[in-house]
């Protein structure tokens, strides 16, 4: 997605905007860090819509950063940081938004493309600011909890997302029984593939990949946060991501596992043609890892083929430095996997098998 410019101010770059889900009334903001090492982080309402802006600065002013979240803030305020961060400020633009500034000093040079507001869960958002030297944040500012546990993720009913397939059964994600890890040692990014204008596969009763992987992808970014791992995600909606964007997210986050989710097609003429398998580029850690999630699945997926864990050169398995692997969680064009693949049901528990088998791999590095 590209960087938009009216006059001054650019529309930041966003993958995982969350562009459909209702705005609140109240001030959307419950807490804000911003760290030493340069990364603004943000607590919201769960599922609210952001948006986020560049504007360039002047010989006399520098660059601004901000944050657009809706409902008016209590108060407006300013909080002086120091280094290349001048002030942030917290104002009201609106009776209806709310606005987190990052004042830079005059002559800190941020280039806009690299900006990435990332959603970590949905109440939970990351930007890392890309470029600048660590040297110029020189204190941990904010306010409120940031330390508060995320939102719990209460799928929709299936009503809410029929016409985009996203219905999920409706019960709140257990972890129970999901391997324990360390908590907070452990970052992960989830991909699901495709997205917006591009709905990857479509297969039987025009059941369409992207709906699927990024249902299972969500869910599995929940089990994964409550056992404490740090989780990002290439997109949280229905927008479309290049592949470069997401390994450039991985690569950038020191993340220590890399998993991108798919479903897999043949033709519409080869309903016979079903089965799992989970890709890796590199031997070792990624075959490893790819073996774990590909046992997972294959032990809720019974009579499917068991298409193994295979190499492949897929770009984003390819270019990631860290274990990666991209899972094919079946057919949506094969009679078996697609009726399982449209089933709220057994998507909950791919996400459950799929945060299976990143936790058994996290647990051998632990």
């Amino acid at each position: 997605m590209g960087v938009r410019a009216a006059r001054f101010t650019w529309l930041l770059a966003l993958p995982l905007l969350l562009g459909a889900l209702p705005a609140h009334a109240a001030s959307a903001l419950s807490a804000w860090s911003l760290s030493r090492e340069g990364v603004l982080e943000l607590r919201t309402s769960p599922g609210v819509r952001l948006q986020a802006f560049y504007e360039e600065g002047s010989g006399v002013t520098g660059p601004r950063v901000w944050v657009d979240l809706p409902g008016a803030p209590l108060r407006s305020r300013s909080v002086p940081v120091g280094g290349l961060v001048r002030e942030v400020r917290i104002g009201r633009p609106d009776s209806g938004t709310t606005r987190l500034v990052l004042e830079f000093r005059p002559g800190t040079r941020l280039d806009p493309r690299q900006l990435r507001l990332v959603g970590t869960a949905r109440d939970r958002w990351r930007l890392t600011l890309t470029g600048l030297p660590l040297s110029g944040f020189i204190s941990n500012v904010g306010e409120g909890d940031m330390d508060a546990a995320p939102s719990t993720w209460t799928a929709a009913r299936p009503s809410d997302f029929s016409s985009r397939g996203r219905a999920t059964s409706g019960r709140p994600l257990s972890t129970d029984g999901l391997p324990a890890v360390p908590r907070g040692r452990f970052r992960v990014v989830i991909d699901p593939g495709h997205g917006g204008p591009d709905p990857g596969a479509v297969g039987i009763g025009g059941l369409r990949e992207t709906d699927i992987v990024l249902d299972v992808g969500l869910q599995v970014a929940q089990l994964l946060q409550a056992r404490g791992v740090q989780v990002l995600m290439t997109r949280t909606s229905e927008v479309d991501v290049d592949l470069p964007p997401r390994v450039s997210l991985a690569n950038s986050s020191n993340a220590d596992v890399f998993v991108s989710i798919h479903a897999n097609a043949l033709s519409m003429d080869r309903p016979d043609v079903n089965g799992v398998e989970t890709f890796y580029f590199q031997s070792g850690s990624s075959l490893r890892l790819a073996q774990e999630i590909q046992a997972q699945i294959m032990a809720i997926s019974p009579s499917t083929p068991d298409r193994g864990a295979r190499p492949g050169r897929f770009f984003v398995i390819r270019r990631t430095v860290m274990p990666a692997v991209l899972t094919e969680m079946g057919f949506v064009t094969g009679s078996l996997d697609s009726p399982r693949l449209a089933d709220p049901n057994f998507r909950r528990r791919l996400a459950v098998a799929v945060s299976t088998g990143i936790l058994s791999f996290l647990q051998g590095a632990s």
